[in-house]
């Protein structure tokens, strides 16, 4: 049986933030878009093994050992540092860990969950993990009642998704802006594939959730509000949620950002209500 690896930057066993119910959400590292806003800047890039980090930790937990960089948990303080030192947008907190082990966390837990995501970075990056992962999980006895699914950005291909199809629950994808132009001052990507990824999960109920993220005078989805509309009606019966922006963790510009505020999310959803868009989900909080 496949026992593959994956670079993993962080486990947490429960959240009730990463899907329905309390799941044990997976953060793989590595992302093929480069967002303006992302708030975990540091799960886009793979460690080079540089060690411009390695002088500035200021609790030695990292050393340099025949030309790798090496960290010590046991010495690490978490004040992250290291992730601002970082020229890649990378950890060097990532650890290689295999099916074996995870499915050992995923077990600890199951007790207390209702299902596993897998997020990221861009969990698709490492798809052959991501399948091998989901279908162990399934063949699995005591925990194939638990549902696996996805956080993306939907940038993955549709002969990627028919591999995910036969042991994937359920996909989570962001939108991130509607015009391509848009879409590639933002992330570095136009939007085309993820539009079709949209639309193919929708087509094969998988789409879980479409998700909206507002950003104050940077998001275009008001300005596009009729196309986004038409499109977001024709793939049925899928949950919205809008996401406010909040610079927390932010990079560059983007820290400079408003974040955004429970009126800039109801002039969104009034918008979209107004045009039959209304099963959206508000945000909980707001920073």
């Amino acid at each position: 049986m496949s026992n593959r690896c994956a670079l993993v930057s962080n486990i947490i066993p429960f959240s009730c933030v990463d899907g329905p119910g309390s799941r044990l959400v997976l953060f793989l590292q590595g992302c093929n878009l480069r967002c303006r806003n992302c708030h975990n800047p540091w799960t886009i890039g793979r460690c080079d093994d540089c060690g411009e980090c390695v002088p500035h930790c200021p609790h030695n937990a990292l050393t340099v050992q025949t030309g790798r960089v090496i960290w010590r948990e046991a010495s690490c303080q978490q004040c992250d540092t290291c992730l601002q030192r970082c020229p890649q947008q990378a950890t060097p907190m990532a650890q290689t860990l295999d099916i074996e082990n995870l499915i050992s966390h995923i077990t600890a837990a199951e007790p207390f969950i209702e299902g596993i995501t897998v997020s990221g970075g861009e969990a698709t990056t490492q798809l052959p993990f991501v399948e091998a992962l989901f279908r162990r999980v399934k063949q699995t006895p005591a925990l194939r009642h638990l549902t696996c699914l996805l956080d993306s950005n939907g940038e993955l291909s549709i002969s990627g998704w028919e591999k995910l199809r036969p042991v994937c629950d359920g996909v989570m994808v962001d939108l991130k802006a509607w015009g391509s132009d848009h879409h590639r001052w933002l992330t570095g990507r136009d939007s085309a594939r993820i539009k079709a990824s949209i639309r193919w999960l929708a087509q094969h109920h998988l789409l879980t959730e479409l998700r909206l993220l507002v950003i104050p005078e940077h998001s275009d989805y008001l300005a596009s509000i009729a196309p986004l509309s038409a499109f977001i009606a024709e793939l049925g019966d899928v949950p919205v949620r809008l996401n406010a922006f909040h610079a927390h963790g932010v990079y560059g510009e983007a820290k400079n950002w408003r974040s955004a505020r429970p009126d800039d999310i109801k002039t969104l959803a009034d918008a979209l209500q107004a045009r039959g868009i209304t099963r959206l989900i508000h945000p909980a909080l707001y920073l």
